[in-house]
């Protein structure tokens, strides 16, 4: 498989925010959204095995939760699932990340999914595979990265057409953030202001949650490997 970077951190989002996690973030992306945080991780990266990514797993015990994020990390899907299912029979807690633009049949049912979909202000509005709706679970979540208004609404009016509150444990709303922030540890480097889209939820009484990118607000926003 091909690796940008394997780390301990902590969560920065979902439910699991704020608990100590392990990153394994993989090279390459089928998406070019516009306020990506992660162009590094588009070309390049280094290939272990999956013998030397447990190891490396390993190496940063004793935290038992891993996240698999890209990039898009089921673009590797064939050397992914059988790791995924290595690493479930030692016991380990699994989360992946995606964009909902690859198809998740394959992902073992006990992986806790964390899928987007694209907004029109990422460019890549319409890549979400509503096949992949099928394959939501109660202990899954739904993220919208929000970037203005118009999000916000093909955010709400997406969630009520598709039921996905009866769908998924979590529906997850998260502004958009600046690809060049400035050094401050605050809401200014988001594109769009938290109080405002929280306003925005209640008056619709949308059933949701905020969702901030809490690492971004302990480390430096530029920072990576955290």
């Amino acid at each position: 498989m091909y690796l940008i970077e394997i780390y301990k951190s902590i969560q920065g989002e979902s439910s699991f925010a704020g608990l100590p996690c392990i990153f394994v973030r993989l090279a390459g992306c089928n998406l070019r959204c516009s306020w990506c945080d992660s162009e590094y991780t588009f070309t390049g990266g280094y290939k272990l095995s999956e013998d030397q990514i447990v190891e490396e797993i390993e190496k940063l015990a004793p935290v038992r939760l891993i996240e698999f994020t890209g990039g898009e990390p089921l673009l590797q899907e064939r050397e992914l699932i059988p790791l995924m299912e290595r690493l479930l029979a030692s016991g380990y807690q699994l989360m992946i990340e995606t964009s909902g633009a690859r198809p998740l049949e394959r992902v073992p049912s006990a992986v806790h999914k964390i899928v987007d979909v694209k907004c029109p202000a990422s460019g890549e509005g319409g890549s979400f595979r509503i096949a992949n709706l099928d394959c939501l679970t109660t202990r899954d979540e739904v993220k919208f990265v929000i970037a203005h208004r118009a999000d916000y609404e093909f955010a709400r009016d997406f969630i009520h057409q598709h039921s996905l509150a009866s769908r998924a444990g979590q529906i997850l709303l998260s502004p958009a953030f600046s690809k060049t922030p400035s050094p401050q540890r605050s809401t200014d480097n988001a594109l769009l202001d938290p109080r405002e889209l929280v306003e925005w939820m209640l008056a619709d009484g949308l059933s949701a949650r905020l969702s901030l990118q809490i690492h971004k607000y302990v480390w430096e926003p530029q920072k990576k490997g955290v």
